[in-house]
């Protein structure tokens, strides 16, 4: 059997460009030996040239013109936390326990009732399609194939009917609150007719963020082409061919409420002039009574929030840093995670996003205190790497991952994590 393992590795390390990495995991321990139970072989499939986030970043920037990496890429004023956010997390250590009786592990997670395939979900990210185009419909279909959750974002490139044909109605959205109650109230009354049962409502936008990047590339919203963005497209054909064939990116969901024929500039102040960044208690009690699903609170980073989430009766809290893109001065998310948790586990569902690249990373922020976590960028760097094959292998990779560090510690499920950790 090591022999045939051996073989095929090899096999699979020559097949630089084919989908032949296979990850088979469920085992058991017979006399301190590993055997491979072949009733129960898991295949995930990848291209083995890029088996890494960080292999995905490094493509998506060689495809992606400039601007449009660096709107992904970077965080608010000089990326302080952008960076803490993931050196804080990956200093959490675990501890493996290799001669335990194993029964094999579980990627399988239960939330809100429902039984995903792995404790993460794809992040809501705005303005998806101009980092590739048709991002959002290829990652929503990707979460559906793996039966994993997919946030829609109100400022992303796919409308909440087209994800919801897409998913079969098996999405969470992620709601920017509208300055007029008419506005919200019928882009609630939609998700309800396309069966989206999670609302996340974002907290954590009093006002934009202040990105140099972004600044400096003319990326206002909607986003702007200079000059010096229209040279950078020339030396980027794949992405510019791209976006020819499937058109300019838009607010899809926001369409119908957008007038007509308004100017960059015009666009720009509708925007503003149609969400208000800052959510209290005044805002959410309505949409706790008129909303029939879950409602979770996104971007959370104290225990006072959490606990009003409490109080309001909400369903779930995401503590996130919106991945260090809104305040530089804030601590890491897992820091904010651990504080949270350790006073409001058990009272209300408890996730994170924010720093995570990696199945390890998955492992580390579920030790931490939470029970489910989510990534936005990592999902990204595989679709404009790869295109369409970049959300399934996205997946795959963390699925591989994740099922690698849970055999290393001897982790059944994935509500065992904190079990493991150094303290």
């Amino acid at each position: 059997m090591a022999k045939a393992q051996e073989c095929d590795a090899t096999a699979a390390e020559k097949c630089h460009g084919s989908w032949v990495q296979e990850a088979n995991y469920q085992a058991t321990v017979v006399d301190h030996r590993l055997l491979i139970d072949n009733n129960s072989r898991m295949s995930w499939k990848y291209d083995t040239r890029y088996p890494s986030i960080e292999d995905l970043r490094n493509k998506a920037k060689r495809k992606t013109p400039g601007f449009a990496f660096e709107y992904l890429d970077g965080g608010c004023n000089e990326d302080v936390n952008l960076f803490k956010n993931t050196d804080d997390l990956r200093k959490v250590e675990l501890i493996p326990q290799y001669l335990t009786r194993h029964h094999g592990s579980s990627l399988k997670t239960e939330l809100f009732g429902k039984t995903y395939d792995a404790p993460f979900g794809i992040a809501p990210v705005g303005l998806q399609g101009l980092m590739w185009p048709k991002a959002t419909e290829i990652l929503a279909a990707a979460a559906a194939k793996h039966n994993i959750p997919f946030i829609l974002s109100t400022v992303t490139t796919a409308s909440i009917e087209t994800v919801s044909e897409i998913t079969r109605g098996n999405f969470w959205y992620q709601l920017y609150h509208p300055a007029e109650n008419r506005l919200r109230d019928d882009i609630l009354n939609r998700l309800q007719a396309a069966g989206c049962d999670t609302l996340v409502l974002l907290c954590d936008v009093p006002t934009f963020g202040f990105r140099p990047r972004d600044i400096r590339n003319g990326l206002a919203m909607p986003p702007q082409m200079t000059l010096k963005n229209i040279l950078q497209i020339l030396t980027r054909p794949h992405w510019a061919l791209s976006t020819l064939v499937n058109g300019i990116p838009e607010f899809a969901t926001l369409k119908p409420y957008i007038p007509r024929n308004l100017d960059m500039k015009q666009l720009g102040l509708f925007m503003n002039q149609t969400f208000e960044g800052r959510l209290n208690e005044e805002k959410i009690k309505p949409i706790r009574d008129q909303w029939k699903g879950k409602i979770v609170l996104k971007g959370v980073a104290s225990e006072q929030d959490a606990g009003m989430a409490v109080r309001l009766g909400l369903d779930g809290i995401i503590v996130s840093n919106h991945g260090g893109r809104q305040i530089d001065a804030g601590e890491s998310a897992v820091h904010s995670l651990k504080r949270i948790s350790k006073e409001y586990a058990g009272k209300i569902k408890i996730m994170m996003d924010s720093g995570i690249r990696s199945g390890p990373d998955v492992a580390r922020a579920m030790a931490s205190g939470a029970e489910f976590t989510f990534m936005g960028r990592s999902f990204m760097y595989g679709v404009a790497a790869l295109g369409k094959r970049g959300g399934d292998h996205t997946i795959s990779i963390l699925k591989t991952q994740l099922q690698q560090v849970m055999e290393q510690l001897c982790c059944e499920d994935t509500g065992r994590f904190a079990e493991h950790l150094v303290r």
